[in-house]
């Protein structure tokens, strides 16, 4: 059995980059992922808690290099909150996790969203709606005021103005940061060592985080939601329930393991349990996942 992920760090180069919890998700897992069938998960057994629920976790990654300190993105917030046969959802111990680090949010210089899902952007401000709360509510500061806030256009524009329960909320997120967002460039660098790639297919704009770092060749990919889970590092057709385009999620995976497993690449999933950093390997025409320590 797997517990969500605990803070974490790992170093490439000079660069520093740490997982810092926010929450976890405890989810039914043949609701998240309709193609697992009523026997899938018998295989990945070890990958569920004692009441058969997918434990899933939830932060950010803080990324140090010798001139920024970023964030990619921002937790669920302060919610604690179950939804009937589908799971429970806790959150809020995203800045105890930076302080932990020595940081306080007016350290931060960049925000980075790999998209705009509720349980990726509830420290935008400090006011965190549990899903399916009225909207209208108060707005608060943003969290991270000093920083940039960067998501990818086509990401911002699915989402702006619209309602929805598995999306920003119009007053805690979507209308603060309207004032403020600015629009990744895939060609330029977010800060130097930090690339944006597109991974698009759990929503229209998702996007995954390359760092790299010039006194070494390894790597690190930060995942964002191409996978919630290592179990879909073998099953790549468990598409999650709420993919905007299923198809091309799958595509993506597919993509994303074939261009990253090598052993230079580091992979950190962000929903991934027990740890959020390893590798993928190719083992037997597919691949499996690889915990490092490094």
């Amino acid at each position: 059995m797997l517990n969500p992920a605990g803070p974490s760090r790992l170093t490439i180069g000079s660069t520093t980059v740490s997982y810092l919890p926010d929450g976890e998700v405890h989810l039914d897992p043949a609701a998240l992922f309709p193609a697992s069938g009523p026997d899938g998960w018998n295989a990945y057994a070890p990958y569920l808690d004692p009441d058969g629920r997918l434990p899933i976790s939830v932060g950010s990654f803080l990324i140090r290099t010798g001139d920024h300190r970023v964030l990619v993105d921002l937790g669920l917030g302060a919610v604690d909150f179950e939804v009937p046969n589908f799971g429970s959802f806790k959150g809020g111990a995203l800045l105890d996790s930076l302080a932990g680090e020595g940081l306080r949010p007016a350290d931060i210089d960049t925000v980075v969203y790999t998209h705009l899902h509720h349980d990726h952007v509830g420290w935008t401000t400090d006011v965190a709606p549990a899903p399916g709360s009225p909207s209208g509510g108060p707005v608060g500061p943003l969290t991270f005021g000093n920083a940039r806030h960067l998501v990818d256009s086509a990401e911002w524009d699915y989402w702006n103005g619209r309602d929805e329960v598995t999306g920003p909320d119009l007053q805690a997120v979507q209308k603060p940061l309207s004032a403020v967002v600015e629009f990744l460039d895939h060609d330029r660098p977010v800060v130097p060592g930090v690339r944006a790639i597109a991974t698009a297919g759990h929503t229209p704009g998702h996007t995954s985080l390359l760092v790299t770092d010039p006194d070494t060749e390894q790597r690190l990919l930060i995942l964002g939601d191409v996978m919630h889970t290592q179990a879909q590092i073998s099953e790549t057709d468990w598409n999650f329930l709420l993919d905007v385009d299923a198809d091309e999620g799958t595509r993506t995976r597919g993509r994303v393991l074939e261009q990253y497993q090598d052993q230079n690449t580091l992979i950190a999933g962000g929903h991934f349990a027990g740890t959020v950093f390893g590798r993928f390997l190719p083992a037997r025409r597919q691949y499996r996942w690889a915990v490092t320590t490094h």
